[in-house]
């Protein structure tokens, strides 16, 4: 027991050690562009007089960060589940670290596929690719526009609106913690969250399927994720999480939409165009080329400029290169699903609520095991509602086990008709 306690403030000093090494990178941060950028596309498009953006990207000296992420790694035991799980985040880190020492160039490219994957790698299962997924989400949301159109209501909430609503919400649910829901006109995506802050855009409208997805998305996964790392006694990495945990994160927070009854049609649509972006920029669509694409697709020309430049952060604005990073959402949900479908076949919907207890990705429920049996890893303080009411998650969970055995190809109208 005396060998184990060592152990354990042997790699807590070490997390330690890893949380400050980083606590000055911001990655998504450092690719981000300023809002000014989109403001002086969009004007020069409005007129006629198309060009490429022009941004230029802050690098800092990040060898020191290496050398410590090194140092990290080299005393971690990589046969101790903590130690392993030190090794492989301070291996992300560096990633993200080279990343940024090639912000700018095509580089980039290749360090963030290493991070977030690519369109063309395949889903868990041995399933489609990311793409092929993800054009099939597109056309399918294309059938349906019309249909839908006529039949859900259309209105739009004003991001004052939505910032008191979500204010409420969250005060009512972090009854431990002090979250604030702020506006900010920086901000190029509708929303960000951090353990005690969620930013909104300003200026922009927000659908009542935005409202839902923000609370489900960004308070009750990304928030209450960093906020039970926070809670922590060891491993305080697990507030902020890393890049490695990136697939996961994002994949969690939209499998609670759609477990929720939050995911709409449009909003798979756009994380599929996405995709379906990244890939044309990597084979050679430039900027221009990339928002005429979103355009085309039905998106407005704002929406339509901050999609583009999710796809060209950090990256040459000419073609050939693309920031991958949202290709995660797809594969994140599929790999999350597929999870939370494998715990409830072998009966262990308990070890899902571990997936909460931090900034995680979904090998670390398994490797750390031990450490959440030991007590070494603590339990998450908050859940989200829907995982709260594991009956109800159970009960839709085993209905999708079952349903996938039907084969639609093979069922006509007439089979679906009462009494046959």
């Amino acid at each position: 027991m005396a060998a184990d306690t060592r152990s354990l403030e042997h790699h807590a000093a070490l997390d330690a050690r890893l949380v400050a090494a980083v606590r000055d990178i911001r990655l998504l941060e450092s690719v981000s562009w300023p809002a000014r950028a989109q403001e002086e596309f969009l004007a020069a498009w409005h007129i006629g007089r198309i060009h490429l953006p022009k941004v230029e990207y802050v690098k800092s000296d990040l060898d020191e960060v290496r050398a410590e992420l090194a140092a990290v790694a080299a005393g971690a035991d990589g046969d101790d589940p903590i130690g392993h799980y030190l090794q492989q985040t301070a291996e992300s880190w560096r990633i993200a670290t080279r990343l940024l020492d090639a912000v700018g160039t095509h580089r980039v490219t290749a360090y963030s596929t290493r991070l977030y994957g690519r369109p063309v790698e395949l889903l868990p299962g041995d399933g489609p690719t990311n793409l092929e997924a993800a054009q099939h989400f597109v056309t399918l949301a294309d059938e349906l526009d019309q249909e839908l159109r006529d039949v859900e209501p259309d209105y739009v909430l004003p991001a004052e609106t939505v910032q008191a609503e979500l204010q409420k919400a969250v005060d009512e649910f972090f009854t431990g913690h002090k979250v604030r829901v702020v506006l900010d006109p920086d901000l190029i995506s509708k929303a960000a969250a951090g353990p005690t802050r969620i930013r909104l855009r300003t200026n922009t409208g927000f659908s009542e399927y935005d409202r839902n997805q923000l609370l489900v998305h960004e308070a009750f996964v990304h928030t209450l994720t960093g906020l039970n790392g926070r809670e922590q006694p060891s491993l305080k990495s697990m507030a902020r999480g890393s890049p490695r945990t990136t697939a996961t994160q994002e994949g969690l927070a939209t499998f609670a939409e759609l477990i929720s009854g939050s995911m709409d049609i449009e909003r798979m649509k756009r994380i599929s165009l996405r995709i379906v972006a990244i890939d044309k920029a990597i084979n050679g669509a430039d900027f221009v080329d990339v928002f005429r694409f979103f355009l085309d697709a039905g998106q407005s020309p704002a929406d339509s400029f901050s999609s583009c430049q999710r796809v060209f952060r950090g990256v040459p604005l000419g073609g050939g290169a693309a920031f991958t990073k949202d290709t995660v959402y797809l594969h994140g949900l599929l790999s999350v699903h597929t999870f939370f479908r494998w715990c409830l076949r072998h009966h262990k919907l308990g070890q899902a609520r571990q997936l909460f207890a931090g900034k995680m990705a979904l090998e670390d429920v398994f490797a750390l095991e031990p450490a959440f049996a030991s007590g070494a890893v603590a339990p998450a303080r908050y859940l989200p509602p829907w995982m709260q009411r594991a009956n109800g998650l159970a009960g839709a969970l085993a209905f999708s086990l079952f349903a996938n055995k039907i084969r639609l190809d093979r069922v006509d109208a007439d089979d679906l008709v009462l009494g046959l």
